[in-house]
């Protein structure tokens, strides 16, 4: 059972760690726990008309968390809050229904599909889009 939740891919993308480090002046930032598993994102972004331009972050959390965020980081540039509010629907539709996103950028959280069985660790997959989510919408409320 716990092979299934740590596939080599997973592995993987937590060990590239893409996006490791805080951005010296970011347009917003977003700090988010997951209090069940004691997962901490911390997340900062740069904004350019009104879409994210860098990403970077502090995690301490599981090897799944790291992966999600791993993942996010990738992809990030460009995405709008209407897409990271699209992104968490169709992750969270993968989790809980078994619907696999389709997509750019979406189809990249596929791997997570052997946590779905799991529900106590769907957060850890999710926690670092929704950081993404508050810190771009910190930034756009401060402009």
């Amino acid at each position: 059972m716990i092979s299934n939740l740590y596939q080599r891919n997973i592995l993987a993308l937590a060990a590239e760690a893409r996006g490791a480090g805080r951005l010296p002046h970011p347009d917003g930032t977003a700090d988010l726990r997951n209090p069940l598993c004691g997962d901490h994102v911390i997340l900062d972004i740069a904004v350019s008309d009104g879409r994210i331009g860098h990403v970077g972050h502090d995690i301490k959390a599981c090897v799944i968390c790291q992966a999600s965020a791993s993942i996010l980081c990738e992809i990030a540039a460009g995405l709008t809050d209407e897409d990271l509010k699209a992104g968490i629907k169709a992750v969270t539709a993968m989790l809980k229904e078994g619907i696999p996103p389709s997509g750019r950028p979406w189809e990249a959280w596929r791997d997570f599909a052997a946590i779905a069985p799991h529900g106590n660790r769907h957060r850890c997959v999710l926690l670092p889009l929704e950081a993404a989510r508050d810190a771009l919408q910190d930034a756009l409320s401060d402009a």
